[in-house]
């Protein structure tokens, strides 16, 4: 979702500027030659490589596809690509690309991934216990997002953490744990979340913890943007 999605060049809010700018409502549409299928009550019902990848402001990264490769799911035209519709992500049980399977929306070309070790300097504290205090920390830089510095679980004091229900799903860092903060016996929900698998362009910050300044008092040095 990096084009029309956070800070991205055709979102509402892009970080740079387009000279002369980009009119509004314009979409992206490109050739996406990458293996797409769709699976469903355990049959593949759809197996193409000729999809497409449409960007638009305000919605989700979607795929749209050949009308003549489709049959039997629910459709809708792209009016910016004749002869091709789009299925809605729900009318199937699972999508994959190229033997992966994807969870919530396609992944963007244009998203990217960069972690690097630093000795950018984080503290983070909460409930008046100190949490992190450290610049043994590593920055993922994620394309069209504020950066974020994670750390290794042996620099946080996790005899005060414990993990919630909570989860989420990326496709570029996979499935998120979220831990609660135990300090007192007042429990603050959800300060920091990890990704115990992440696929191998997060490895780095594999089992690694950020934390939510929403939730908690998070100093980091953080590029200036």
């Amino acid at each position: 979702m990096s084009l029309v999605a956070g800070r991205g060049p055709l979102s509402a809010d892009p970080a740079g500027r387009f000279s002369p700018p980009v009119p509004d409502g314009v979409v992206y549409v490109e050739p996406h030659p990458r293996r797409v299928q769709a699976i469903r009550d355990g049959r593949v019902v759809l197996d193409t490589e000729r999809a497409l990848l449409v960007h638009r402001r305000g919605r989700p990264l979607s795929y749209a596809f050949p009308v003549d490769e489709v049959a039997g799911l629910p459709t809708e035209p792209e009016p910016e690509a004749p002869g091709f519709v789009h299925v809605p992500w729900d009318a199937v049980d699972t999508w994959l690309e190229e033997g992966r399977e994807l969870v919530h929306y396609p992944p963007n070309p244009y998203h990217r991934i960069d972690c690097r070790p630093t000795k950018r300097r984080l503290r983070v504290s909460v409930a008046g216990a100190v949490l992190v205090d450290t610049d043994d920390t590593v920055i993922l830089f994620e394309t069209a997002l504020e950066p974020r510095l994670y750390v290794d679980p042996a620099h946080v004091r996790t005899d005060l953490l414990r993990a919630s229900e909570t989860s989420s799903y990326c496709n570029y860092k996979g499935f998120a744990t979220y831990w609660s903060a135990v300090v007192g016996g007042q429990v603050i929900d959800d300060v920091a979340w990890s990704y115990a698998d992440p696929p191998p362009e997060s490895l780095p910050v594999k089992g690694f913890l950020s934390f939510d300044a929403a939730r908690c008092d998070v100093a980091a040095e953080l590029p200036r943007t």
